[in-house]
């Protein structure tokens, strides 16, 4: 309490408590360390040095025997084979005794043991076993049985005596040893037990801490905000427990008010969009209303306008025809006015009317193949291309999602206008291409005309927009307005290429399809797969050989000039020449 009355933090509290339970799991981390340490060195003292200390001494209590048996062998039959066991006990004695002396260093009463062990043997061997075979040798087994006797044999019990002393002490160094492993067993046992303690406590402490300075702020502070949630937007959210929460509190606080102030914001704008919505909806009902008048206007300019049109057009050309000659001069010219200015009349409403259509009365999307749009656009302007001696020739061109009809108009009107702009004395020729530009078809008309100069290149998509009077070339000037509302209305657009060297090229771009996509996408994989492969035909073509002028690399088709696609013709043969 004291602790929170001082505005100890949240953190600073978890840090404090953490840090007592970390340096109590430290001290028995370290205790524990430290019995675990001698406990496994009592472990291996038993295993490693009190347990092959047993073996060895009951294994020397064995070898002893032996020599005292070949030693008695030996002097009933003075047969020296019998020596064998003896022999071979010695070394193994020696051995033994070696061995149990590393390992008893840290037993100084087992020590003593194997040194009273070692001089009775020795004094065993000096006293019976040596003199006993050296007489058999010079006087026989009779003279070396006469050498053993009661006393030669209480002598040899008393070795066992002392060898069993031995075992004895080894076994009780083994029982101590045992004795101090369940020791720090238990030691270490009992730390763990602590430690399990310190851990539990430390939780419970942590959960009632948890609860009194987190879950139940936190619970408040979020029923608060609940309310709010709910719409009270004017309730004022209020903190308690640790500083973070009350700062936390006074933050959501300000976003409430801020969320207020915007609230009201928001229902002001939402009056002022119903309010604008109204005058929307007042607006395309005006707009459903005109719609409805320009459609009866074209309707009219359509029906009703062109039949006085044509009546005046048929009569002055009736009066052209019958009193030409008759009048002076001037009246023929006159009646020529009248009948080239109703012609002139007839052809604007009617070129109106198409591009008031366009988008309007739609027959819906299809897919569309360029190059049978292409023959029908060579057939529709055959006369033109045939009166100015002109070719038309296309490249393989791409199928498309589209209206047949518009797309006809608009290649009709882009070929016308190259045919018609073009140079005196200069056979035209106009040329269509296609390539595949992110995703787009990129289509070109370039012909060898007139051209058109940089500065009006954006003024001539515009209606009614003429660059040369009527008399130096006829129309209307709203047949590139109509290419430009196809091609957006295809979801394209259209421009003048500035940096063409030679006439002018219009080029204007249609949404591909997803396998035309698709496919160019492998073809450029492929492309950079086979890169050292392409390499070495492409080292041919700079000798000399002859390259396919009509596609490139990535299987796109290759813009060519008109005079190029003159010289080379077309993809697949396709080629409209009219002279």
């Amino acid at each position: 309490m004291k602790a929170y009355q001082q505005g100890w933090t949240l953190r600073r509290r978890v840090v404090a408590l953490l840090g007592v339970v970390v340096v109590l799991l430290l001290g028995l981390a370290a205790a524990e360390a430290a019995v675990a340490a001698k406990n496994r060195q009592n472990i291996d003292a038993v295993l490693l040095k009190t347990g092959p200390l047993r073996v060895q001494a009951q294994e020397l209590m064995s070898v002893l025997l032996d020599q005292e048996t070949s030693v008695r062998g030996y002097a009933v039959n003075g047969d020296r084979s019998d020596l064998e066991p003896y022999r071979e006990g010695v070394q193994r004695e020696q051995s033994l005794v070696t061995s149990i002396r590393n390992l008893s260093a840290d037993y100084p009463d087992v020590g003593r043991s194997l040194e009273l062990v070692e001089q009775e043997t020795a004094q065993w061997r000096a006293q019976v076993a040596e003199p006993v075979i050296t007489t058999v040798e010079r006087a026989g087994p009779a003279a070396g049985q006469a050498l053993i006797t009661d006393a030669t044999r209480q002598q040899f019990d008393g070795i066992r005596t002392s060898v069993n002393t031995l075992q004895e002490e080894i076994l009780t160094v083994r029982q101590e040893t045992a004795e101090r492993v369940n020791s720090t067993s238990n030691t270490l046992v009992v730390l763990l037990i602590i430690a399990a303690l310190v851990v539990t406590t430390a939780g419970v402490v942590m959960l009632v801490s948890l609860d009194r300075i987190l879950i139940r702020p936190l619970a408040d502070l979020v029923g608060q905000v609940r309310e709010v949630a709910d719409g009270d937007y004017r309730h004022r959210i209020e903190g308690s427990g640790p500083p973070e929460f009350r700062r936390l509190a006074d933050d959501i606080d300000q976003m409430r008010m801020k969320i207020a102030r915007e609230l009201d914001e928001v229902r002001e704008a939402r009056e002022r969009i119903e309010w604008v919505n109204g005058q929307l909806q007042k607006q395309a009902e005006e707009l459903t209303r005109s719609n409805r008048d320009l459609e009866q206007f074209a309707y009219v300019a359509s029906h009703d306008l062109q039949e006085p049109l044509r009546k005046v057009a048929s009569f002055c050309q009736l009066l052209q025809r019958r009193y030409a000659g008759q009048l002076d001069e001037r009246a023929d010219q006159y009646i020529a006015f009248a009948v080239d200015g109703a012609q002139r009349m007839q052809r604007l409403i009617n070129d109106l009317l198409a591009f008031s259509r366009i988008g309007r009365l739609t027959t819906g999307f299809t897919e569309v193949d360029l190059n049978k749009v292409m023959g029908d656009v060579a057939g529709q302007t055959e006369a033109a291309l045939q009166y100015a001696d002109a070719d038309l020739t296309w490249g393989e061109m791409p199928t498309i999602r589209g209206e047949e009809p518009l797309l006809t108009n608009l290649l009709v009107n882009l070929v016308s206008n190259s045919v018609k702009f073009r140079r005196p004395d200069v056979p035209p020729k106009v040329h269509v291409s296609a390539r595949l530009v992110d995703g787009e078809w990129e289509i070109s008309c370039r012909d060898n005309g007139i051209g058109i100069e940089p500065e009006f290149a954006d003024k001539i998509f515009v209606i009614f927009q003429r660059l040369h009077s009527k008399d130096a070339y006829p129309g209307t000037g709203i047949g590139l307005a109509i290419v430009k509302k196809i091609v957006e209305y295809h979801g394209g657009r259209v421009w003048v290429d500035t940096d063409a060297d030679e006439g002018t090229t219009i080029r204007f771009t249609l949404p591909a399809l997803e396998a035309d996509i698709e496919a160019a996408k492998a073809a450029e994989a492929a492309a950079d797969e086979d890169t050292t492969d392409a390499a070495e035909p492409a080292a041919e073509g700079a000798d000399g050989d002859p390259a396919d002028g009509g596609r490139q690399p990535d299987g796109e088709a290759r813009e060519e000039p008109p005079a190029e696609a003159d010289r080379h013709g077309t993809n697949g043969g396709m080629k409209e020449t009219v002279a």
